[in-house]
């Protein structure tokens, strides 16, 4: 297919995601069991266009004065693939599959308008909504961490070290081009790419069967550093979800010790059994029913909560998931998170540690949350983890947000990587 076809498709994905209010993925999905006939790298374009266009939809939309999804899927040809119009007009001059050329009041307001006499939130293309939240956690840098978030993610992996080094995973990777990550003790990161390229299958290497690595993000790997379980500890994983920090912590723990992997959700944590296997992990235990906990009450010596979020921290990679967020939605998982630490915090033992971590970067879900369960519980107390931070990735690894060197916020604008909170509580023994 030719820019102009892949233009096409595009358009009429972001117009199914619009109409139908259905995830990018899933519209992505059937669009190329609907047209077989589009190869690999017609796909990914495509899912380029359609993501970078999801990204920055609100600051598109102002600039060309039309929120449709071609005027949207245009945008991002000029504006983030660097294509001019006049390009963009002999490129389809004799295409027929490609789409309407953009309007003469779209040309006009994109020749006229500047992104800096929008409103900030559009700017920053987050919802209008939301942007106070922005304004308390990061002060004057908000609309700075905003459009971070509208950025292409990398792909991040972490070597397995119960089977390989990092230098291993990367000399085994290096024709896909990867590269050690700054701050993740056992991260390797591939860039994002520009444009249509497409990032490699890296699940399709014979040293991911092997289970050399995983796909993580860096700032997942982090927050699992973070929790720094001792060989002979016996942890609990409360939201497992697929066992990303679970395998993490296995590791780091080589192989010793016991970790205790649940979810009330037993279709997320359905992935965990195969990652296991493959990781080499021996120190797991999944429970997938609350009352297989029981015996394990006031027991532990550390209880990690990945507590559901809103996702803010993860716009980059589910750019979709920004433009459904409400504050119903936001209530919802604030009320969630204060069950699941009240729930986790009866396994914490005298003098350990209750760690709790989301994917998100806003204020109410993270520091709010720990300092009222801090107050509500005053047998557990904020430990300071950002005053550790340069103890356990170097000096030169780049500092998160942080507030009083307590609890860490990573960003893309920080550490680039994806939105993190981490805080570790302490119970008093």
């Amino acid at each position: 297919m030719r820019l102009g076809g892949r233009l096409a498709g595009a358009i009429e994905v972001l117009a199914d995601i619009e109409t139908r209010k259905r995830p990018v993925a899933d519209a992505l999905k059937d669009w190329g069991l609907a047209h077989r006939f589009a190869g690999s790298g017609d796909r990914a374009a495509i899912g380029n266009i359609v993501y970078d266009a999801l990204r920055m939809r609100l600051s598109h939309a102002w600039l060309m004065d039309d929120e449709s999804p071609a005027a949207l899927a245009h945008a991002v040809l000029i504006r983030q693939w660097g294509l001019t119009p006049e390009a963009l007009q002999a490129e389809f001059a004799d295409d027929r599959f490609a789409p309407p050329a953009l309007t003469e009041a779209n040309l006009s307001a994109l020749a006229s308008r500047n992104l800096e006499d929008a409103p900030p939130h559009v700017q920053g293309d987050i919802p209008d909504w939301i942007q106070p939240s922005f304004e308390a956690n990061f002060g004057e840098d908000w609309l700075l961490e905003a459009k971070a978030l509208a950025g292409r993610p990398t792909l991040d992996l972490r070597a397995n070290t119960l089977k390989a080094s990092r230098e291993k995973v990367v000399k085994a990777l290096e024709r896909s081009g990867a590269k050690p990550s700054r701050i993740a003790r056992n991260g390797i990161r591939i860039a994002a790419g520009e444009g249509a390229s497409r990032l490699p299958n890296v699940t399709a290497e014979l040293s991911f069967q092997k289970g050399w690595f995983e796909v993580q993000d860096e700032g997942s790997q982090i927050v699992a550093d973070l929790v720094q379980p001792g060989e002979h500890d016996q942890v609990l994983d409360y939201c497992a979800g697929g066992g990303g920090k679970t395998l993490a912590m296995s590791a780091a723990m080589h192989n010793k010790g016991q970790i205790h992997a649940y979810d009330a959700d037993r279709k997320r944590l359905a992935p965990i059994i195969e990652r296991l296997r493959r990781a080499g992990t021996r120190n797991v235990q999944v429970h997938d029913d609350a009352r297989q906990l029981d015996a394990l009450k006031g027991k532990l010596d550390a209880v990690l909560v990945d507590a559901p979020c809103t996702g803010t921290g993860t716009w980059r990679r589910r750019p979709d998931t920004k433009w459904r967020l409400t504050p119903k939605n936001l209530d919802e998982r604030i009320a969630q998170q204060q069950e699941a630490l009240a729930e986790a915090a009866a396994f914490v033992k005298p003098g350990g540690a209750l760690l709790y971590v989301t994917c998100s970067i806003l204020p109410e879900e993270n520091d709010a949350q720990v300092s009222r369960f801090c107050a509500d519980n005053p047998e557990f107390s904020i430990a300071p983890a950002a005053a550790h931070w340069h103890d356990i990735f170097g000096k030169d690894a780049p500092r998160p947000r942080s507030q009083d060197a307590s609890t860490v916020t990573l960003t893309p604008a920080s550490t680039d990587t994806d939105g993190f909170f981490f805080c570790r509580m302490q119970r008093k023994v």
